[in-house]
């Protein structure tokens, strides 16, 4: 009879513990450098997308017998290849996360072949578009002469305006705006130190027919030009009204 020590022996025994264990890691490397293989050449195909489409970011989808191959690509260069088999689960065969098991990359490579055709076939359906286009275009017209004669006006308007500021900084101050009416509408302009600081018509949302930034447009310079010498004939009109009210000032008697 025997104990319980040898009776345990004879159930487990020794010899599992002694088998070698199959490691993973050829495995595992060989899936891991077929991973850097596609992601380089599927690579490829990202950045002639990204200069067929002209942008720097975007997807395509490409269908082959077994399924559908989406490409999905950043700044030219591949975010992701998704492969989607008409049965059984997608697999990322190329992914900014972890590579694919081995079996369904095994799966979808299988496939590979028939979607660098699928895409190889999307770009050839491409030849010929471009064959009819033009690329002669008609003469542009010149603006050279309309803007010289805009800035001509504009220049004008401005020593007008700076004439009024100067008379305005002997009387009223360093700085200030003088606003009337012309035709319905509001005419301000702005003074700093004897200078035209601007001269704008309609409102905050007006235009500037004077700036310290680029000038009005030619068809905005046509439309308000003539007003000008209201602006003007109003301006004296003010003029002649605060030389009426000193005529009216007393000092008293001589003593």
């Amino acid at each position: 009879m025997t104990n319980g020590t040898e009776g345990s022996d004879e159930i487990g025994g020794t010899d599992g513990l002694e088998t070698a264990v199959d490691g993973m890691d050829d495995i595992a490397q060989r899936r891991d450098e077929l991973a850097a293989r596609v992601r380089a050449h599927a690579g490829e195909i990202a950045r002639e997308l990204a200069v067929l489409q002209g942008g720097d970011y975007g997807q395509e989808t490409f269908d082959t017998d077994a399924g559908s191959w989406t490409l999905k690509y950043d700044a030219g260069d591949v975010q992701y290849l998704r492969f989607d088999p008409k049965s059984g689960a997608e697999t990322y065969v190329v992914s900014s996360k972890q590579p694919p098991e081995p079996e369904p990359l095994e799966t979808a490579m299988t496939d590979y072949g028939a979607f660098v055709a699928a895409y190889n076939e999307y770009v050839r359906s491409f030849d010929g578009l471009l064959e009819d286009v033009p690329d002669e275009f008609p003469e542009i017209e010149s603006t050279a002469e309309l803007v010289a004669e805009r800035d001509r006006i504009v220049e004008r308007i401005r020593e007008v305006g700076n004439a009024m500021a100067s008379e305005l900084y002997r009387y009223e101050g360093d700085y200030g705006t003088y606003a009337t009416t012309v035709s319905g509408t509001r005419w301000e302009l702005k003074w700093d130190e004897g200078a035209v600081s601007y001269l704008r018509v309609g409102g905050s949302d007006g235009t500037y027919l004077i700036s310290q930034y680029s000038p009005p447009s030619a068809p905005e310079v046509r439309r308000l030009a003539d007003d000008v010498g209201a602006f003007v004939d109003a301006f004296n009109e003010h003029v002649r009204g605060l030389e009426a009210d000193l005529s009216q000032v007393s000092l008293g008697e001589d003593g």
